[in-house]
């Protein structure tokens, strides 16, 4: 790879690293794994990234966690993953967003794995239905009735009882 290649890349990763974090952080729910899942699609987006013409990098990494998150969750060696041990001591006392993020991330683990990559990118990453299907490999539609099914199955989770009652509150 060339120099402005790789200075290229180096300034996507440095744009960009905080929202794919973010992503994988929501696909894995563990901060550590989430880490070693963006370390590696950035590998694998850094060997092709001088080799061929990226269009939309930010999509294609996006893409590229997804499958791996999809892999990770498939592995025979995989098991659940306790939350991030700062969600694990949060307390109604003193920590309600930390609460917050508990009952959220706790929700999102009783998703399947495509639903919960639907929910990820179109409501977390703010991602267009198109540019989910895209990324995902699927019609407009099964991305639609994923994020329908997974929403049901979220208003139904006991995990976001208290969360609903909070934003209701709010209103």
């Amino acid at each position: 790879m060339d120099d402005a290649s790789h200075e290229s890349f180096e300034d996507f990763v440095t744009a960009s690293a905080d929202r794919l974090m973010r992503t994988a952080f929501l696909l894995t729910g563990n901060r550590h794994a989430a880490e070693d899942l963006l370390q590696g699609a950035l590998e694998r987006t850094y060997q092709r990234w001088g080799r061929e013409r990226i269009i939309a990098p930010e999509a294609y990494v996006r893409r590229v966690l997804v499958n791996a998150a999809s892999s990770r969750w498939r592995s025979r060696q995989f098991r659940e993953e306790p939350l991030d041990a700062a969600a694990e001591r949060a307390g109604a006392d003193g920590m309600p967003d930390l609460a917050m993020r508990d009952q959220v991330l706790r929700a999102l683990r009783e998703l399947p794995k495509r639903q919960r990559a639907v929910v990820v990118l179109r409501y977390f990453d703010d991602l267009p239905e198109a540019a989910v299907a895209e990324i995902l490999g699927c019609s407009v539609g099964s991305v639609k009735t994923h994020a329908s099914r997974a929403l049901a199955r979220l208003r139904g989770s006991q995990h976001l009882g208290d969360v609903r009652v909070r934003i209701e509150r709010r209103r």
